[in-house]
């Protein structure tokens, strides 16, 4: 078996010494049993950007969701219909 040399290998170079004895096997088999879990448990898909126009729509709506009603500045300008006038006597005094 190749994985138990190289996983020695690595434990000398983490820890400084080559570990021996019954340990050592049960260690590097702690090790292969700690990473196959972590790869099982973490999602192997990498998020993938998507179509350009998925991309597009997906800008869109963030761009409609920060977007606030502004009310037009200048109510007097070109184009813009005047503010109804008030009657002659409110509309309460009726």
């Amino acid at each position: 078996m190749l994985v138990t040399p190289l996983l020695l290998a690595l434990l000398r170079v983490l820890t400084g010494d080559l570990p021996t004895g019954p340990g050592a096997v049960t260690t590097a088999a702690l090790l292969v049993l700690t990473c196959a879990v972590t790869l099982a448990l973490t999602p192997a898909r990498l998020p993938i950007a998507g179509t350009p126009a998925a991309v597009h729509a997906a800008a869109l709506r963030r761009r409609a969701y920060r977007t606030a009603y502004l009310p037009p500045r200048d109510p007097a300008a070109p184009g813009r219909p005047r503010p109804r006038a008030p009657g002659r006597r409110p509309a309460a005094a009726v």
